[in-house]
């Protein structure tokens, strides 16, 4: 390996914080001692990410000459995060512009690295013929190389990691469709890399000696067709084995209509990504090997890259909708600031009710329920369906509760599991009914600014394969008559219950 510089870290720009690679990058690289500053046109959209009062927050936007030397001004390594993907036609243009713009000011300011992920773009095509998705991607590269300042371009394929556009829609379109009829460009042949060493190459890059400035080609172990993307995909995530039929006649543009009616994914994405699969994106080289070595165990294969994409959801750590989780993870969990679709699909059922009765007796309602009490909603429906629960093989309602007035972690409460408990505050169950997907029920008791107390009730489910989504939309119809009629009535009760116990307190905030 070559020598590497070893001084004090450097102060680093990051543009693109609100960004899926932005915002991971931000916290590798405070835990690896570096001075971090953020360049967000938007800066409310990084308030609550646990790591802000970390780092300077500057607002600006890349196309802003002014605010780029600004936010450049001090710093000696500016990671370039921005693209105009997804803007409309004229992006390969903005693109161009802002990578101009972020050269020249970088120059000025003596910056002494640039580090840019780009696309990964075969060898063998000449670059007026790539998908203007990878086009762009690759002369915003060599811009940035031109511009002067040691320039670092990391080029990747698809990454795999929740909240990665590409990886959603892989996600997706494997999850929503047991038989899919595809375009050729499922034959393609692509090297993903698992976000995680995406985030590792990001971070060894600021540290590389000065003569050094190219790009370098990232990627996993693994090279796979689309196609075997998707079966791997469906086998890590245990949903039936996919039945893949392709038809050559599919062009790119109808493909991304394909994808859009399918997938969340919008289409001003879904295009141009889609238009670049119709290119082979493998890896000529790993020469950034010899100034980010790789550690054991890396890179990291499709596979165990799918297995951490898909682990927060595995190991049913839901505290809100994906989008808008308040602490995140590893690299590969969902970050607040990813898109609404990214994370895979979370169903909502969430009803809020004004509550007459002190929080100590709401409570006492909600931290009693099942068992003998019930579930407060159409109690035929509630037998119902833990008579279907049982005649598949489940556990039905037959369980009960082991205390008849508290709960805690792990408890069973009929098909119920007590997954998180805060006394007072917070009541959350994961389903073990059989079902086509992950469910949970979470309650809450709050009190709002009159004082006044509210109950707060969610039902979600994370659907399993086409079969999930269609329960859902199959029993979303009675969720009015159940879920609602049980916010009612937990209302009323507390309302009815006696006044709280002496010897008992519940926390006010």
């Amino acid at each position: 390996m070559n020598d590497v510089d070893t001084g004090p870290a450097p102060r680093c720009l990051v543009t693109g914080a609100t960004g899926y690679l932005g915002g991971r990058l931000v916290p590798e690289l405070l835990a690896a001692g570096y001075r971090v500053r953020c360049l967000a046109r938007s800066p409310g959209k990084l308030r609550d990410q646990p790591w802000s009062a970390e780092v300077e927050i500057v607002r600006g936007d890349v196309l802003d000459a002014g605010a780029v030397a600004e936010a450049l001004r001090g710093t000696e390594v500016a990671y370039y995060l921005v693209h105009a993907l997804g803007t409309g036609d004229t992006f390969e243009e903005t693109d161009r512009r802002a990578a101009r713009i972020f050269g020249e000011g970088a120059r000025a300011a003596g910056v002494r690295r640039i580090v840019y992920l780009g696309g990964l773009t075969p060898a063998d095509v000449p670059e007026r013929e790539l998908s203007p998705h990878l086009r762009s991607r690759a002369e915003v590269g060599r811009i940035l190389l031109d511009s002067g300042v040691p320039t670092t371009v990391l080029r990747a394929a698809v990454v795999i990691g929740s909240g990665s556009a590409s990886f959603e829609m892989l996600r997706y379109l494997t999850e929503r469709l047991p038989v899919m009829v595809t375009p050729s460009w499922v034959r393609t042949r692509i090297q993903p890399v698992a976000v995680r060493d995406v985030l590792r190459a990001l971070v060894g890059s600021a540290r590389m000696p000065a003569e050094v400035s190219r790009a370098f080609d990232i990627g996993g172990p693994d090279v796979l067709t689309y196609r075997e993307m998707m079966l791997r995909y469906a086998a890590v995530a245990e949903l039936p084995h996919r039945l893949i039929l392709t038809v050559p006649m599919l062009s790119p543009g109808l493909s991304s209509h394909w994808v859009g009616l399918v997938t969340p994914v919008p289409a001003s994405l879904a295009r141009p990504l889609t238009e670049s699969l119709r290119h082979e994106v493998v890896c000529h080289e790993h020469d950034i090997a010899r100034y980010v070595p790789d550690p054991p165990g890396h890179p990291i294969g499709f596979d165990e890259a799918v297995r951490l994409a898909l682990r927060r959801v595995r190991d049913a750590q839901v505290a809100t909708r994906w989008s808008s989780a308040s602490v995140p993870g590893a690299p590969s969990d969902p970050l607040p600031t990813d898109p609404d679709w990214a994370g895979g699909s979370l169903y909502t059922d969430a009803r809020e009710i004004d509550v007459d009765a002190p929080r100590a007796a709401l409570w006492r309602v909600i931290e009693g329920i099942g068992g003998e009490n019930g579930w407060y909603s159409f109690p035929l429906a509630w037998a119902l369906r833990g008579w279907l629960d049982r005649l598949v093989g489940g556990v039905g309602l037959r369980r009960g509760r082991r205390d008849a007035a508290r709960l805690r972690v792990g408890d069973s409460l009929d098909f119920w599991r007590v997954e998180e408990i805060e006394p007072g505050r917070l009541l959350r169950l994961r389903a073990e009914m059989r079902l086509p997907g992950l469910a949970w029920l979470e309650m809450r008791v709050r009190t709002d600014a009159a004082g006044r107390t509210r109950y707060h009730q969610r039902a979600l489910f994370h659907p399993r394969g086409l079969l999930g989504h269609a329960y859902w939309w199959s029993v979303s119809p009675f969720h009015a008559l159940v879920f609602g009629g049980m916010a009612r009535n937990i209302a009323r009760a507390a309302a009815r219950a006696p006044a709280e116990p002496p010897n008992r307190s519940v926390p006010t905030r």
